[in-house]
């Protein structure tokens, strides 16, 4: 019997359903699914609340990816600089725009790219950069930006883990030339089902982009005039009602989260735990609370035997996925060691104070027998 879920989406529904609940079923049962006010409606808002001027709804977090590189004109010959410590998402959508990804490493305290990491990765042929917001926390952005531009190439943000994360004051996706959101149920910002957006400033990069996504129509085209070869990757008039309602409670469950990683942090401190570091400048939304600990697998097994649910995020740095070998470079050890050491931890809005102390009571105890000397020299 689960005794604490890793997290908990019925209860998310059912809080905002009251809300959507009228124009949910009106848009259901009027079949108007495609487009239309409601979709409309929800990129307007979306856009104001990440700082953007642009925001354009698509199907999936993957595909914004994809569609921001390719209408950003990135392609075959050029190289995107990714962190080889995300998911696997961030490294596909380079190769499928039909560019090389180049693996970067990470902060061993933030487990993000840092500054030292892009520049070195950086190549005369790179022409963009993907700075991942992992966890929900937005890496060093003045400093990887002041290396972008001296570098001369694009900044792209995959903030599909940091809905509100801010650096500075500034939220993710107001700072590249595109911010890529993924609204998968599981997101801070999460849809009934696949959904994701880009956000930008520059409108011919989110014309561009729509354009892409809707079968290579321009705005204003008739429904066969194809200017561009696109896709079918629309956001669904339902996602964007329901990701309007959960967008007026985004803040208060935002809000939340950071009050449960406290109270972890509190009661972990001392433990051995290697915790994932918060940058003084970044406002951490926590998407996922990870730490990190030696014989992580068996501890997992440990706390599943007593009802508590936990992830992995990730096992394999992208470098070492199978299909992505051949564009790596050399060994990123900061990325290799903690993969094998990362534990992500039950956090969700609607998690209770005692469901945390749970989580950290039997810590407590697992952690003695567990954390060997070698770990706990360098944490």
């Amino acid at each position: 019997m689960t005794t604490v879920p890793f997290t908990d989406l019925a209860a998310m529904t059912k809080e905002i359903w009251p809300a959507i609940e009228r124009d949910y079923l009106a848009c259901l049962l009027g079949a108007g699914y495609i487009g239309g006010p409601a979709v409309e409606s929800f990129e307007r808002e979306w856009a104001a609340y990440c700082g953007a001027d642009h925001a354009v709804g698509v199907a999936n977090g993957t595909d914004a990816l994809q569609l921001s590189l390719t209408a950003l004109g990135i392609g075959p010959g050029d190289e995107v600089v990714v962190p080889a410590n995300t998911f696997v998402a961030t490294a596909a959508a380079v190769v499928r725009a039909g560019a090389t990804p180049r693996f970067a490493d990470v902060s061993d305290d933030t487990l993000l790219m840092t500054p030292e990491t892009l520049r070195a990765a950086i190549t005369p042929r790179t022409r963009a950069v993907m700075i991942v917001h992992l966890y929900g926390q937005m890496p060093d952005m003045a400093g990887l930006l002041a290396v972008a531009d001296n570098a001369g190439i694009l900044v792209i943000e995959d903030a599909a883990q940091a809905h509100g994360a801010e650096w500075a004051g500034r939220r993710a996706g107001s700072f590249g030339a595109a911010a890529c959101f993924s609204f998968y149920p599981g997101k801070n910002l999460g849809a009934f089902g696949d959904a994701g957006a880009v956000v930008t400033s520059r409108p011919e990069v989110a014309d561009r982009v729509r354009a892409l996504a809707n079968h290579g129509r321009s705005h204003g085209s008739s429904h066969y005039e194809h200017e561009v070869v696109g896709t079918n990757s629309r956001l669904d008039t339902l996602q964007a009602i329901a990701l309007s309602g959960k967008l007026a409670r985004l803040d208060v469950w935002t809000q939340r989260r950071i009050e449960l990683a406290a109270r972890y942090r509190d009661q972990l401190s001392g433990t051995g735990l290697k915790l994932v570091g918060v940058a003084p400048s970044a406002r951490h939304v926590y998407h996922l609370f990870v730490v990190r600990l030696a014989e992580r697998d068996r501890v997992r097994v440990e706390l599943g035997r007593r009802g508590i649910q936990t992830g992995v995020h990730y096992p394999v740095p992208c470098h070492l996925q199978p299909p992505l070998r051949r564009f790596a470079d050399g060994a990123l050890p900061v990325a290799e060691q903690a993969a094998q050491e990362l534990l992500s931890l039950p956090l969700f809005p609607h998690m209770t104070d005692d469901q945390v102390d749970v989580v950290c009571e039997v810590l407590g105890y697992l952690l003695p027998a567990t954390i060997s000397p070698e770990f706990t020299r360098v944490c």
